[in-house]
Parts: C-alpha cells; structure tokens; sequence
C-alpha cells in the first residue's frame, strides 16, 4: 500500500459524503482541490485549524485507490508540501474514518489507542 493521507472533515460532511457517493468538501468548489496532509502533520494541522470542535473525523486516504489527481505542493509559498487531492474522493479511496475528540487538558486532539501516523 502506498503513503496515506488524511483529510480533517466535519463529520456531517462525511455522512453526507456516504450517502452521495463521493466527498466533496466546499474548498473543492473554491480553490479547485481538497486539503490532505501526510498522517505526520495531522495533529499539528488539526490542533493549530480546528481547536476545541468536537464534531470532526480524520479520513484516512489510500492515494492509490484516487480516481483523480494528487499533488505535494505548498500554495501559500511555506517549504513544507502538502497533499492536495484535485478532484471529488471516492468512498472507496477512505480506508478509515477516525472520530477526532478534544482534550482540553493538553489542548489537542486525541486519537484512537493503537493509532499511530503512518501505521
């Protein structure tokens, strides 16, 4: 299996993404792709972008199962790339989806036991 890549997604958006068929989150509409990291940059993009919600799921992505295209790539001119996927995700493509859940005492996101980037 190849690198996964993980997208932070409100939960509705998820269900919504279950019923329809594919996920198409609203900056696909804007900005013509949707926003990945690499499992490494989870908790620091997640923690820093969405602190305190308690309504969010990691969709954890098999690049090789994507219909359409994936680029490293740093739109906002930083030296660390990011995954961005330029097109709607296949259900199929989600290996996993993990309920992300606050933890006010250490001011970050929690993730499963067992869970670990990468693996």
């Amino acid at each position: 299996m190849s690198h996964r890549i993980v997208h932070v997604a409100q939960a509705s958006d998820w269900a919504r993404a279950r019923l329809e068929g594919a996920y198409r989150p609203a900056s696909l509409a804007l900005e013509g792709y949707v926003h990945f990291s690499t499992p490494w940059q989870v908790p620091r993009i997640a923690d820093g972008n969405f602190p305190g919600r308690d309504d969010l799921v990691a969709l954890v992505v098999d690049p090789e199962r994507l219909g359409v295209e994936l680029r490293y790539e740093n739109c906002e001119g930083g030296v660390e790339p990011f995954p961005h996927v330029y097109g709607p995700i296949d259900l199929d493509a989600v290996i996993e989806a993990i309920p992300l859940e606050w933890d006010a005492r250490k001011a970050g996101y929690r993730f499963p036991d067992g869970w670990r980037p990468g693996g």
